[in-house]
């Protein structure tokens, strides 16, 4: 696999154009992902509406493109879900980057974050890739204490 492979036009749209690089400032929890190996450091943002679903979704920080192109697709993708759909979505991101065979059905889930699905073949990427996937799981499930590393991973 090449740089070619992993830098598709989806990746790249999102590291040139990100939508979701700010700060919520009314945000129901923030929580920080780094990933020591490569330097991404990345918070979150997340504010839940009224409704109880994820009403706007956000990050700030600094990465290299793989861990940013992650969290603005992440970021978008869960706009709209549960906390507990977004935590699903994360299972099934964190799999598809760890080279697990997901069915059609839940590859349409994911929408354009399946560009991502063949960095599975380079592992020290997948850390990048899944920071912001982690760091949300972990922030959602209410057992984050201090930073989300990938390190464990």
């Amino acid at each position: 696999m090449g740089a070619a492979d992993l830098y598709t036009p989806a990746l790249l749209e999102h590291v040139s154009h990100p939508d979701y690089n700010y700060a919520i400032e009314d945000a129901t929890c923030t929580h920080e992902g780094i990933n020591p190996s490569c330097g991404d450091d990345l918070m979150l943002h997340v504010k839940v509406g009224d409704d109880g679903t994820i009403s706007e979704a956000s990050w700030t920080g600094t990465g290299c493109a793989v861990s940013q192109g992650s969290a603005d697709m992440m970021s978008d993708l869960v706009q709209g879900s549960t906390p507990e759909e977004a935590r699903r979505l994360c299972s099934l991101f964190g799999r598809m980057v760890r080279g697990e065979e997901l069915s059609a059905d839940e590859l349409d889930e994911l929408d354009e974050a399946t560009c991502l699905e063949s960095i599975s073949h380079m592992p020290a990427r997948v850390k990048c890739a899944e920071l912001a996937w982690r760091t949300l799981d972990e922030m959602l499930s209410g057992s984050a204490e201090g930073p989300t590393t990938t390190e464990e991973a």
